[in-house]
């Protein structure tokens, strides 16, 4: 998620969002109908080297009703996520290191109509629409600084288990249940302070059933030396499952 193109966050943001509100759901995938046709209509003015910018404008104003409200919803949610998040960064790091989590829009400083008319000049160079929602994204720092460039693996594996757990509770404060929650390959790049933090964490009351991955089932074992808490530990070979131990 840290290293990876904007996409990837964006479909974070839609991906909680649609879990909770269908008309957001709905927005969002008639939101890129209307971009594919308005970027195949430029491909074309291109081609055959014509351009009429009336046949743009049932596709503008579709693009400007549905990505104001797309922007509105993914403000609001943002603005209820980064806290959460920002707690259970906190309680990983012992509260070592500042992060943060900034949404990043062009529809900030104007509206979807106003882009699309400003840009339509570059859009017509480029055969695509260069400015919009769907170029909306999600900015990681720590320190100040990206956390893709200047986190240590344990700083952004601790950013993502931060997002995922926050994922969690939003989940379960709009559901009304607390959902499983899955930790694939979590000790890998954290070190032993970091770990034992996050299973104290998950051990609470606040969550249900947590299922934890490892390739090493020493590495288990010696956390819950440490933690006594109840757990069942299950080997995986050859595609068979073992009985539990605890």
């Amino acid at each position: 998620m840290i290293n990876e193109g904007s996409e990837i966050r964006r479909r974070l943001i839609d991906s909680v969002i649609s879990q909770f509100d269908k008309i957001y759901l709905d927005d969002l995938i008639n939101y890129n109908k209307a971009l594919q046709q308005r970027n195949s209509l430029l491909k074309q003015f291109y081609e055959r080297n014509f351009f009429d910018p009336s046949m743009l404008d049932i596709w503008d104003e579709q693009l400007s009703k549905l990505g104001n409200e797309i922007f509105r919803k993914r403000e609001v949610f943002i603005e209820r996520f980064i806290p959460i998040f920002q707690k259970y960064f906190d309680f990983i790091s012992e509260g070592k290191e500042k992060v943060s989590i900034e949404y990043e829009s062009h529809l900030h400083n104007s509206s979807s109509a106003e882009l699309l008319t400003a840009t339509l000049n570059k859009d017509r160079m480029v055969k695509y629409t260069t400015a919009g929602i769907h170029k909306d994204d999600l900015k990681f720092s720590i320190f100040d600084y990206p956390v893709k460039k200047f986190g240590s693996q344990g700083q952004q594996k601790s950013f993502v288990i931060a997002i995922k757990l926050a994922q969690f509770e939003y989940t379960k404060e709009e559901k009304g249940y607390k959902p499983i929650l899955l930790f694939d390959d979590i000790f890998d790049k954290l070190d032993d302070h970091r770990v034992q933090q996050l299973i104290k964490l998950v051990s609470e009351n606040n969550f249900g059933q947590v299922f934890i991955t490892d390739t090493q089932r020493s590495r288990i074992e010696n956390v819950f030396k440490i933690i006594d808490i109840d757990h069942l530990i299950f080997n995986v070979s050859d595609g068979m499952l073992s009985d539990p131990e605890q």
